[in-house]
């Protein structure tokens, strides 16, 4: 039997196999993606690129123009609220983004991308190709094997069966994953919460919806609880409908979903005509560990999470983009083997944080009867969105940190474990954000006058450990603009901060060091796990 070489294989086509295999590619490391569907999705499914997700996919060339070209055909604003149908005169309105969200472009630089997950998935696929990772569709995974240097995988397609050796596999195979159950990982979490009928519609619903704007009303009335989504940019709708005790797939004939759009709108004459009608089940999973030996889980795969809240594709994305830096660094030999599991260490609370804002959100917008036993949601939801933290041994954590998962990104404070904060920069006469410098490897940030030390002892450590770290001074060949970078990044013109190819602050020393060069070596040996 053929025997085929990769480094990396990821088995699932989704938002977190096509962000991994995107990112890899563009790192050049050679990736497989394998996915059993024919191509990728045409339902819209999931809305748009949440800011940290975008920030880690900005980097590869074209995609964020690529996304924002979208979402600009699409609209120009979102709107969720409650209501009874789309006729409702009094909906009561949960998120406006134009007011709700306005904060965040004071934040990152990463545009509003409210783009369909059909078209997300379009872009991520073509982007991967023209980098040269080799995507496989109609393909299925059949079994697979790990030893102590590799993973073999036997791999399905019209052809017949092949062998795949890699080094690290990437399980992002979805919330039912054959990966996860095949190697016996345990899951934990609320479970199985509802199944839904998902029925993709074209009618005329003007002087229902808006022009240009995304509407996602949750619909609470006396025949049905669901969903109904209009402004897709498919010149579709989509309604989804819970299914009741009893209840099964056979019972969604055409005329009924007819007759459940036309309660849906408010239309009871609507014209209807139903294009799609898949059933997908609403749950919350939490795989309890990300890794086993070689097999890394990410997106669905790694937590299955209530759509309410619109998060659940933005953390495969990152999950996707976040294991790639990671291999990298590894199969470059840059970090030892043990970097690798900083990823279940740092994504696993992260996807936990996640999921269960989202099942709170899910309670709230659930009739009053239905959500006992759910939890509250979060006070403030800005902290889930952009002031995320992590903790590992990729982290140098500051004496008395809290150990916190969320802090307040409108008051950004650069310490270890958080989001490096967006300063306004100037470079040679061109505006940028400092988060445009991450990315491609480590960075050392310091300022003008005293952290000249900090970049020449970087020059030296670079070469000593062969890493990719990039030096560079604020107030030489970056201008501050605003002038605002020490205070955000709680240093002072002596001190410096090292941030990982994710955008994460990995340590900073706020002042001067007497041996900045032995400093910056054994921080770098530590966070590499070298």
């Amino acid at each position: 039997m053929e025997l085929e070489r990769v480094q990396v294989l990821v088995v699932g086509g989704g938002y977190a196999g096509l962000s991994a295999a995107t990112l890899l590619a563009w790192r050049e490391i050679p990736v497989m993606l394998v996915e059993r569907h024919a191509s990728t999705s045409v339902q819209p499914k999931a809305f748009g690129v949440g800011p940290q997700a975008l920030e880690m996919l900005r980097m590869v060339p074209g995609i964020e123009e690529e996304l924002s070209a979208i979402w600009a055909g699409i609209g120009d604003d979102m709107r969720i609220a409650i209501a009874s149908s789309l006729a409702d005169p009094n909906p009561h309105i949960l998120i406006h983004e134009d007011e709700d969200l306005a904060w965040l472009s004071e934040l990152s630089p990463a545009p509003r991308v409210g783009a369909p997950q059909a078209e997300i998935e379009r872009v991520l696929r073509g982007k991967a190709e023209d980098l040269g990772a080799d995507l496989r569709f109609s393909t299925e995974l059949i079994s697979l094997e790990q030893d102590g240097t590799g993973v073999t995988a036997r791999i399905r397609d019209e052809d017949g069966d092949r062998l795949v050796r890699a080094d690290y596999v990437v399980a992002a195979d979805g919330s039912r994953s054959p990966l996860r159950k095949a190697l016996d990982v345990p899951t934990s979490g609320k479970g199985p919460l509802s199944r839904m009928r998902s029925i993709m519609f074209d009618a005329d619903l003007s002087g229902l919806v808006r022009d240009r704007e995304v509407t996602l009303w949750y619909l609470q009335n006396d025949v049905f609880t669901g969903v109904i989504v209009t402004g897709t940019g498919t010149g579709s709708h989509v309604l989804g409908v819970n299914l009741k005790d009893g209840e099964t797939e056979a019972d969604f004939t055409d005329e009924r979903c007819v007759e459940l759009i036309r309660l849906a709108t408010g239309r009871p004459h609507l014209d209807v005509r139903v294009i799609d009608r898949p059933m997908f089940n609403i749950s919350h999973v939490l795989a309890d560990t990300y890794r086993v030996g070689r097999v890394f889980f990410a997106g669905d795969a790694a937590h299955t999470m209530p759509p309410t809240g619109g998060q659940g594709g933005s953390t495969a994305i990152e999950d996707g983009c976040d294991i790639a830096w990671r291999l990298w660094l590894v199969l470059t030999g840059q970090a030892g083997p043990d970097f690798l599991d900083t990823y279940d260490a740092e994504r696993r609370p992260i996807g936990k944080l996640m999921a269960d804002a989202q099942l709170a959100n899910l309670g709230v917008r659930m009739p009053p009867e239905a959500r006992v036993g759910y939890p509250e949601p979060l006070e403030d939801p800005t902290g889930v969105l952009l002031g995320r933290r992590y903790h590992s041994t990729a982290i140098i954590d500051e004496p008395g940190d809290d150990g916190s998962l969320l802090e307040d990104p409108r008051v950004p404070t650069g310490r270890p474990g958080s989001r490096a904060p967006h300063v306004v920069l100037d470079w040679a006469g061109r505006r940028i954000s400092t988060i445009d410098l991450f990315g491609s490897g480590f960075v050392l940030l310091a300022a003008k006058p005293g952290g000249q030390a900090w970049v020449d002892a970087g020059r030296l450590v670079k070469e000593r450990l062969g890493i990719r770290l990039t030096r560079l001074l604020v107030g030489d060949e970056l201008i501050d603009v605003e002038g605002c970078f020490t205070k955000r990044y709680g240093v002072t013109e002596s001190g410096a901060v090292l941030v990982r190819p994710d955008g994460y602050v990995a340590w900073r020393s706020p002042e001067a060091d007497p041996d900045p060069m032995g400093t910056l070596e054994r921080v770098l040996r530590r966070i590499l796990s070298r």
